[in-house]
């Protein structure tokens, strides 16, 4: 008779309208969801297949953070593995992703936790937007005319997101919820993590998502 899946519990924490849920909702439904509804909390469950056992998610979905939010507990005790977001087009957003993880560390008391820190937005990294520019009409003078431009909206660049994760001794990856790319990818590296973190002499795997 086999076992039971182990229970892996994993929280997904950033400050607001970096994608939390948007990724959540894409790793879980396959679905894009583009308007934004402040979340306040909510779990998902999935089955992730790591070095042929499979591990029953836990995946927590929680209000946005500031730097003076007040992070509940229970958002750090039992939780087997962080994975903190940030948007690529949001310097603030990149700042606070180093305080919550403080705070995690000061709640656990521990110097490292299982962590995957998320770049998302990549779809923005060079999105075209609509800009105002000013033509030449045949007469003279000028005429205001609104066409596409291609407008780069990244503010962190992927290199600095690297030398971030290194600090922190953690997995860094680059998604677009929107676009569905690498949003497997997180989950697999969350849980490759905490297997790591359990168990140091555990190699890399090959984990894949069951259901």
């Amino acid at each position: 008779m086999a076992s039971a899946p182990k229970v892996r519990r994993i929280i997904v924490l950033g400050s607001r309208s970096v994608g939390k849920s948007s990724l959540t909702i894409q790793f879980a439904e396959g679905r894009f969801v583009d308007s934004y509804y402040p979340t306040i909390e909510n779990t998902i469950n999935k089955i992730i297949k790591y070095n042929n056992q499979e591990f029953a998610a836990e995946i927590m979905d929680t209000a946005g953070q500031d730097e003076h939010s007040i992070m509940n507990s229970r958002h750090a005790i039992g939780i087997h593995g962080y994975v903190l977001v940030y948007s690529i087009t949001s310097r603030t957003s990149f700042d606070i992703v180093s305080t919550i993880r403080d705070k995690i560390l000061n709640y656990t008391g521990t110097e490292n936790v299982p962590t995957v820190l998320v770049g998302n937005k990549t779809d923005l990294g060079d999105a075209q937007r609509f800009g105002r520019v000013f033509v030449k009409k045949n007469f003279g003078g000028e005429q205001e005319s609104l066409k596409a431009i291609a407008l780069s909206m990244r503010v962190i660049s992927t290199e600095e997101a690297q030398e971030l994760a290194a600090k922190w001794g953690c997995k860094f990856v680059e998604t677009s919820a929107k676009n569905n790319e690498n949003i497997n990818k997180i989950f697999e590296l969350i849980i490759g993590e905490v297997e790591k973190s359990n168990n140091p002499q555990t190699d890399s795997g090959n984990p894949c998502i069951v259901s």
